[in-house]
């Protein structure tokens, strides 16, 4: 099924042909059983040359995988809060540099563990205060209690420091519950994918007097023309929603989270700054070309060119691999480094994949994916729902795909 599109490839320096790849590597993942269903949207220059939709969105009800069709994004989230952090940033609220205790002092004495188990863990004190450069960088000894691969994550399980669909608590709450954990590493040593979004997404209703739903709807997601996304899927639109999908061991899917009675059929406890939307790929298109746009798009500016620069530079000492765990994330770690809010490409060569240094991407635990290569104009959006993205190379297939069709 094809989406609206407003240009030829050939006009835009794409090759038809190999452009066309795309559709049969698509539809090929479909008949293998691989996916259910799935969307892919190509622009460049403005414009928007391939647009596809294939499959199922829903098997049981039979209906397909459309354009329009509503996706859960997850963790494709992070980078709209992040616009949304560095909107105040650039209001005079903060400094990168300022410690999270100028707004929120219940983190003031944070430890890092040493050792022990979940009954009696043995920690030292932080060297040094957690900086919402910190939180926006991955680098804050935060961790993600999903990932059930140390101690920390154990803790954070056990007390109840989940910002996911099921949480009933608000999200001052469960803040209040992670600042009595411990953190995984000493602030700014390491790269840890973990819950730091959501905690920027309390920082800006603190800072701002508005809570963060509300702020990210009337500043970032209404301003944008993104009419499609939300933290929970509207009534009038719940016949576009797709039904989510997990892949068992014998390469079969399973009904992981149903469109009919979903959680995100319905406005949720928390609103999860780094993973509680749901979208469309029109509508994430409208923010990775407000990305390529430098901070506006369509006559509406959100944020400075300059700032969105920094956003897409890379902050660590090296890339990932250097000083990241190896562990659950939705990037690859050699040759990949991380700006504010996004993983951004160091070395392609390194990475072993084709690509740009210099292009910002992320993606989200049901198989979705962006990303934005502001040397060459392009941007790429892909909807799936499958969990968990690490199930199948897709993202890498796609960009191969994408990239061998540039001739000019």
């Amino acid at each position: 099924m094809q989406g609206e599109i407003d240009s030829e490839p050939g006009a835009v320096g794409l090759c038809p042909d190999r452009l066309e790849r795309i559709d049969g590597w698509m539809q090929r993942l479909v008949a293998d059983g691989r996916l259910a269903g799935l969307s892919v949207m190509v622009s460049r220059g403005g414009k928007i040359p391939f647009f596809r939709a294939h499959g199922l969105a829903d098997i049981a009800r039979e209906k397909p995988f459309a354009p329009d069709t509503i996706a859960r994004i997850y963790s494709m989230t992070k980078p709209l809060t992040s616009v949304a952090v560095m909107m105040l940033y650039e209001e005079g609220r903060f400094q990168l540099d300022d410690p999270i205790t100028r707004f929120l002092p219940e983190f003031a004495d944070m430890r890092v563990l040493t050792g022990g188990n979940r009954v009696k863990f043995d920690s030292e004190p932080a060297n040094r205060l957690i900086t919402i450069r910190d939180l926006l960088t991955h680098t804050s000894g935060l961790t993600y209690g999903f990932m059930e691969a140390t101690l920390v994550d154990a803790l954070y399980r056990q007390n109840g420091v989940d910002f996911g669909e099921t949480q009933a608590d608000d999200l001052a709450t469960v803040v209040g519950r992670l600042a009595r954990q411990p953190l995984l590493a000493q602030p700014g040593a390491e790269w840890n994918y973990s819950v730091a979004t959501d905690l920027l997404g309390h920082l800006v209703a603190v800072i701002s007097g508005v809570d963060f739903a509300d702020f990210l709807r009337e500043r970032v997601i209404g301003p944008l023309g993104m009419v499609d996304t939300d933290f929970f899927v509207h009534a009038d639109a719940l016949p576009r929603f797709a039904a989510n999908y997990s892949l068992f061991r014998d390469r079969s899917l399973k009904l992981y989270d149903d469109a009919v009675g979903s959680r995100f059929a319905t406005a949720p406890a928390i609103a999860s700054g780094g993973g509680g939307l749901v979208s469309t790929a029109s509508d994430y298109m409208r923010f990775c070309r407000f990305i390529l746009g430098r901070g506006a798009l369509d006559g509406v500016r959100l944020l400075g060119r300059k700032t969105v620069d920094l956003m897409l530079t890379n902050h660590l000492a090296g890339d990932l691999a250097a000083m990241g765990q190896p562990r659950f994330s939705e990037s690859a770690y050699t040759g990949i480094g991380f700006g504010l809010g996004f993983s951004v490409m160091l070395d392609p060569a390194r990475a072993q994949i084709v690509g740009t240094p210099g292009e910002a991407a992320w993606g989200g635990l049901a198989s979705t994916a962006f990303w934005i290569d502001p040397a060459e104009d392009l941007a790429v959006v892909l909807l799936a729902q499958l969990i968990p993205s690490s199930a199948l190379p897709i993202r890498r297939e796609l960009r191969v795909l994408t990239y061998a069709a540039l001739v000019d």
